[in-house]
């Protein structure tokens, strides 16, 4: 373990426990401080925290291979089978195919759908002193956008919420995924086979009719990549971008200059996106593993290993970010790493920063000051995300 051994076993890294939901910065600046590439036996694997290594990991694939599966606690059957985790070639090709997809599906068509969405979940809390800016705001509004992306049927809606939530959470008491999660990755991936075979008999304008279709010199998506496509994209609308709308609430809920600066000069608000990617992505971690042996910081880190590839820390590298714990409107981070990076850069990513821009938009015009209640925290239990489960807020 390097020539601080000692010291190095007297820390413990261990992503599986609710304090590190809620917290877990100072663990991570301890890492980047003295322990740059860290052996986790909590997490089984690698640990790396500071900006420069995180970064060229990501742009590293034939060293630190997405092709054992990229999330911390891998769900079965995805490794190799879904953009996130493939290598080129065979990512390149599955990229190439959804991208066209989703460029059918013109960005500046969801914008007045989305408009009105969140004007009508604001309208449901006029008059209320106190809300659940999660289950009232952030969660519905990317539910409604993900329906309208792929035509989902309206009667699934609480039931597919419910399913993609636990989807990406573990059991902390089993430290990863349990019975409940892994059931409803079953479900999901049995709705979403059952969405395909539908779609191919009947197609529409949706999404999910573009990835059925794309073609690109005679090749298209198999129906198992369309499947599990289909499953992570709905997962991330729901939950992942739930998640980084929660937490640009809570970061303004807490920052009441960031706040009213940007009700002043709405123009201002994709620049408090960005810095609130930075400062507190819902992306917190992903994984890797080694195609071959790497000494970095002194560390012997062995072919097969995996390793953890922090971007929340990645991005509160000193190193690389001036003051990275304050939240600077005037940053305007161009680099940050709250959607990944390298060949596997989140190719959702304009989508996302849209949907929070426009309904920030919105709640900051109806709803300008606002903070949080005083009640305790309830942080999702996830090895790779990092969002509040419940957000209540006073409205002033």
């Amino acid at each position: 373990m390097g020539s601080d051994s000692a010291t190095a076993n007297r820390f413990r890294f261990d992503p599986y426990t609710p304090a590190f939901d809620a917290d877990p910065f100072p663990a991570y600046q301890r890492l980047r401080d003295d322990f740059p590439a860290f052996w986790s036996e909590e997490a089984g694997m690698w640990v790396l925290s500071r900006y420069d290594d995180v970064l060229a990991a990501l742009q590293d694939w034939r060293t630190y291979s997405s092709a054992q599966g990229n999330l911390v606690d891998e769900l079965p059957g995805r490794a190799g089978a879904t953009l996130g985790s493939s290598d080129p070639p065979r990512h390149d090709r599955m990229r190439a195919l959804i991208q066209k997809a989703m460029l059918k599906s013109a960005l500046e068509h969801v914008v007045e759908p989305l408009r009105e969405a969140a004007r009508c979940h604001i309208a449901k809390l006029t008059g209320r002193e106190s809300f659940d800016f999660v289950a009232e705001y952030s969660a519905p509004i990317t539910l409604d956008l993900i329906f309208a992306l792929f035509d989902l049927p309206g009667d699934q809606r609480e039931t597919i919420r419910e399913k993609a939530v636990l989807m990406t959470q573990i059991d902390s008491e089993l430290r990863g995924k349990g019975p409940s999660q892994l059931a409803a990755y079953a479900w999901m991936a049995d709705f979403a086979a059952g969405l395909v075979a539908e779609r191919k008999r009947n197609p529409g304008a949706d999404l999910l009719s573009n990835f059925i279709t794309a073609e690109i010199d005679g090749e298209s998506l198999l129906d198992r990549e369309v499947q599990l496509t289909v499953t992570t994209l709905i997962i991330a609308g729901i939950e992942s971008l739930s998640g980084f709308l929660s937490m640009l609430g809570y970061n303004l809920a807490t920052l009441p200059d960031v706040r009213r600066a940007l009700v002043a000069d709405p123009a201002l608000i994709p620049d408090g996106i960005e810095e609130s990617l930075r400062l507190n992505t819902s992306a917190q971690r992903f994984r890797r593993c080694l195609n071959r042996d790497v000494d970095l910081h002194g560390q012997p880190m062995k072919a097969g290993d995996f390793v953890m590839l922090c971007y929340g820390s990645a991005n509160r590298d000193h190193r690389k970010f001036a003051d990275p714990d304050c939240y600077d409107l005037a940053r305007k981070p161009k680099n940050h790493l709250g959607f990944g990076g390298g060949v596997h850069a989140c190719l959702g990513s304009a989508l996302a920063r849209l949907a929070c821009r426009v309904a920030m938009e919105e709640w900051l015009t109806a709803l300008p000051e606002f903070r949080l209640t005083g009640e305790r925290l309830l942080w999702i239990p996830s090895s790779n995300f990092r969002s509040p489960k419940i957000l209540m807020v006073r409205a002033l």
